[in-house]
This record gives structure tokens, sequence and C-alpha cells, in this order.
């Protein structure tokens, strides 16, 4: 069958599910999305190996781990559905992948990069679909302060005066709900110059909404694999399971969507997805309420699953452990100076202008 009806079949699910009155979706008018990448595990075969390649110790010739492919998505904050998504081999990095997503991107949308994206190529092209950015910027940049705003952000440019942008950088103070404190510095650059329309402090705050994408990635590769490594073992055939995969997962997500419709102001956050893959898949399992006797309803067994399983309405942050689980494990280094479990934390924020420039590199 090959891959492209399942690639037509994801592309027909992707989309935006967030209502203006969705909560979390939208800040100050515009609507949160997030870019980012990470590794999928493939079969140690030899046809896997003629395109995806595995990880080497830096200053080695030996490999070693399962062969890698990467995946982009663009998500909706807010809701955590996959606007759209680029894979392939890990030797094409992830600017290079993140380019194939800028098209859909719009007016009025709020793109969340990490640090990697900070290139002026990339966040020219992405300006030019009229949404705008907000990314983390690396220790190396040093940009050029034009003009000092009252909330101690200040203008600057990239790409040699080519395109605006608004810096601010920021203390950043996290307490551990075990005491330990953690104190590093930030700096954001943004398209969002008009200080008065988009404070400095709320944008801080804002950053950490970057995060849902990891959760779609938990979701993704905890939740619906189990850590398992994909079964296929022809590069045709992986695509296929990818773009299966990822239309599982929207679907599951606008399922969960459509059936919060009428009730007043859900919090998408109150969905859990374990909830309804495991309805979705005692319902393939069974075959047990696949068909509707009478008049088709949104709220089918997935849905009434998950209204009946909501989580907390008050949820508090949380810091996802990090510690080393396998050789190709990118935490390796650092893993010591993460908590080991995940945690409750608080954040506080001080806005400030640093002369000098970071003093330490900024952290993922």
């Amino acid at each position: 069958m090959g891959s492209e009806p399942f690639k037509v079949l994801f592309e027909t699910v992707a989309g935006p599910v967030a209502r203006p009155h969705t909560p979390g979706a939208f800040w100050r008018g515009l609507r949160t999305v997030a870019v980012d990448g990470t590794s999928l595990h493939l079969p140690d075969s030899e046809q896997i190996a003629t395109l995806h390649t595995k990880r080497k110790r830096k200053g080695e010739d030996l490999e070693f781990g399962y062969p890698l492919l990467r995946l982009l998505v663009l998500i909706e904050c807010g809701t955590r559905a996959i606007l759209s998504a680029a894979f392939g081999p890990e030797t094409t990095g992830e600017t290079g992948y993140a380019q194939r997503l800028v098209d859909q991107l719009t007016r009025g949308m709020l793109v969340l990069l990490d640090t990697g994206f900070d290139g002026y190529p990339l966040l020219c092209r992405l300006r030019s679909t009229g949404a705008e950015f907000l990314c983390r910027s690396g220790a190396r940049r040093i940009p050029l302060i034009i003009r000092r705003l009252p909330d101690g952000s200040y203008l600057s440019t990239f790409g040699m005066g080519k395109l605006p942008v608004r810096i601010i950088e920021a203390w950043i103070t996290v307490t551990y709900s075990d005491g330990t404190v953690r104190r590093e510095q930030w700096r954001l650059a943004t398209s969002l110059t008009d200080h008065t329309r988009y404070p400095a402090r709320e944008l801080v705050d804002l950053y950490h909404e970057r995060w849902q994408i990891e959760t779609a990635f938990f979701s993704i590769k905890a939740t619906m694999l189990d850590g398992r490594v994909l079964r296929s073992h022809r590069p045709e055939d992986i695509d296929q399971e990818v773009y299966a995969l990822l239309t599982v997962y929207q679907a599951l997500v606008r399922i969960s969507d459509d059936a919060t419709t009428g009730h007043p102001h859900p919090d998408p956050d109150r969905i859990s997805f374990t909830v309804a893959l495991d309805t979705a898949r005692d319902q393939v399992t069974t075959a047990n309420g696949v068909l509707t006797t009478g008049a088709a309803v949104l709220t089918g067994a997935i849905g009434r699953a998950v209204l009946d399983n909501l989580l907390p309405a008050r949820r508090r942050q949380r810091i996802k452990a990090r510690t080393r689980k396998n050789p190709t494990s990118k935490y390796s280094k650092n893993s010591l100076q993460h908590p080991t479990t995940v945690q409750h934390y608080t954040l506080n924020a001080e806005v400030m202008v640093m002369e000098q420039g970071l003093t330490t590199r900024p952290k993922r």
C-alpha cells in the first residue's frame, strides 16, 4: 500500500482544535503553538541501516544503540493537537525539518521555540507567514542594545539588522517541592516588540508552555509505544508506521475535544490521554460499541470515558525527571543536575538587562 494513503489520512485529521474560549490555547489574542523534535528507535536491520544511522560517541567511530528517526512536530500548546509533522534520518538537522513545518503557520499564531531554532533564516521565513515567535537565544549570541524599554527588555536585531526583535533577559529561580533551589539565566527573543501590549514578565511565564510539546512526545513514545522500538524493518514501511502512529494520536485528541463540546470552558489539561487510548484499544479488541444503533453523537465510548475520568481541575507546575535511561539518552552528561523524580515547583523571574551578556550557557 505504501505510506501515501497514511500520509493523506494524517493530513486530513491534523490541525488545531482549540476554540476561542479554550483555556490555555490563546495568549492576548494569539494562538500559542510550539515546534520541537525527538527521536524514535528503529529496528537494527540491514535495510534500515541504509538510510537511518546510529549514534556515535564524540571522537569515536564506533556506533551504538538503535538506528534513529528524527521526528519534528508543530503542536497547539493548549490542546497538544498536531498541526503538522516532518520526519526522516537524523543526518538532517532539526532546523531542516522545521523548515517543512513553516507553511502551516498563519497570522495570529505565536510560535514557542527552543534554543536551536533561533537562527535568522528560519525566523525570517517564519515571520513571512505573519506568525510571531518567542524563542530561547544561545549564550554565544550577544545582541546589540538599540533601545531599552521600561519593562526591562530592549530592542535589537538579528541577521545583520534585517530582523527586528525584542530581547528579554531574566534570572529564573526554580524551587522544587523537596526544597531544592535552582537558579539560571534565560535570554528570550521575540518578534513582539510592543512592550505595553506584550509585557516581558508575562512572556517569561508563557514560555513555560513550550513544554506542552514534551507532553505530546511522552504520549506518543511512552503511552502509545510504551518505549518499544518501531516494528517495520524497511524504510518505506517505517514512514507508513509513523504516519499511522501520528494519525491515531491526533484522532484521540480530536475525539477528546469533541467530547468536551457543550461543557462550560473545559480545560484540555484535565483530559487523560491514557484513558482515551485504553478505551480505544478496548473497542478494537472487543469490537464492542464501534457502531451506533441510534442517532450519531459526538460523545461516543471514548468521549464518555474521558468525561468520567477528568483529571483534577487545579494542576500545579511539574518538572520532568531527567535521568539516563538508555545509551542514546541526550541527558547522560547532566543526569545528576536535575530531579530523579517528577516534582512540583514554583518559578520566579527577575527581568533585567545583562550588560556583559549571559555568564552561563542557557540550558534547554
